[in-house]
Order: structure tokens, then C-alpha cells, then sequence
């Protein structure tokens, strides 16, 4: 069994209204000093092999595939 993360960010120049609405949010909350804040998701997957070749690269279809929309986002792949 390996365990694995999906970390899903938007690419640099993607405008993103949710991490500006939550920057405000801290800023009207009285957290200081936020220069940029940018929202992302991240997927915890438990994958049934030993084999972590293949682990990786059915993770990598899965994000090409579902996890994420590789036209706005970028994503990486951590396995433990």
C-alpha cells in the first residue's frame, strides 16, 4: 500500500477570486501583512500496490484525467 498527496494549485496569472476574497477576509479580520493569498485542493489517496512506479503513474493519469484541469492548474505528486 503507499499513500500519496495531490496538491492542486492554480498556474501564476490564473485570476483567482476566491484566494482574493479570502485576503480580504484576513485583512477585515486584522491579520496584517498578506501580500497574496492563492486557494488550492489538495487529495490524500491510498493506493493497494507495492509497485511505486505504478503508483505514480496511475496518479498522474488520475490528475491529467479528474484531480485537476491542467489548462489553469498545475499539480504535484507526493508519496509517503
Amino acid at each position: 500500500m503507499i499513500k500519496a498527496r495531490v496538491t492542486v494549485t492554480l498556474k501564476n496569472g490564473v485570476l483567482d477570486p476566491q484566494g482574493k476574497a479570502i485576503e480580504g477576509a484576513l485583512g477585515a479580520l486584522g491579520f496584517d501583512g498578506i501580500g497574496q493569498v492563492r486557494q488550492g485542493k489538495v487529495f490524500d489517496l491510498q493506493i493497494e500496490t507495492g509497485d511505486k512506479a505504478k503508483a505514480e503513474a496511475d496518479l498522474k493519469a488520475m490528475c491529467e484525467k479528474l484531480l485537476a484541469n491542467t489548462v489553469i492548474e498545475n499539480y504535484t505528486i507526493s508519496l509517503a
